[in-house]
């Protein structure tokens, strides 16, 4: 029933439409900008950003995880972090999130990683119980920071 597959170039409307999907459930469908152009050079070209697979349910796109290596310092070694995972909300319950996560934590187990990270907001309440319940522990010491938009312009210019 449940088919977890590396997405193809093909899959380039079903991948932009998941993260459409997902930016309404997080309350954030304004900030969502994603286009397939900008989704081919970002998956598919010669130096790919990230990756993502799909998740079917009986041959039918149920969700998907879209990650990316990053790197510890302390323990020189890379990691994969889990940027976005989506499951459509009515292919829920059925252990799909939980075996896209085990697939990833084999994939970067593979791929040596010494860890496997994601982020979540902090009102998603179903999504936290879920992580703690698969073993993951709040990073609470951790504040994230991020600068864009202008910020971004600003801090870059000379």
């Amino acid at each position: 029933m449940l088919n977890i597959r590396p997405a193809l170039a093909s899959d380039l409307g079903l991948i932009r439409s998941l993260i459409e999907d997902l930016a309404e459930y997080e309350q954030l469908r304004d900030h969502c900008f994603a286009t397939d152009e900008a989704l081919r050079e970002a998956l598919f070209s010669g130096t790919p950003a990230a990756e993502c697979l799909i998740a079917e349910w009986s041959g039918q796109p149920a969700g998907f995880a879209l990650f990316f290596h990053n790197f510890s310092t302390f323990v020189s070694r890379r990691g994969l972090y889990l940027e976005d995972l989506f499951v459509r909300p009515e292919f829920r319950k059925h252990g799909i999130g939980r075996a896209v996560l085990k697939h990833l934590a084999r994939l970067a187990i593979s791929r040596g990683c010494a860890r496997f990270e994601w982020s979540v907001l902090d009102w998603n309440e179903p999504a936290i119980q879920f992580y703690k319940a698969l073993g993951a522990k709040p990073m609470s010491e951790w504040t994230v920071f991020r600068v864009d938009g202008s910020a971004l312009t600003d801090l870059a210019a000379p």
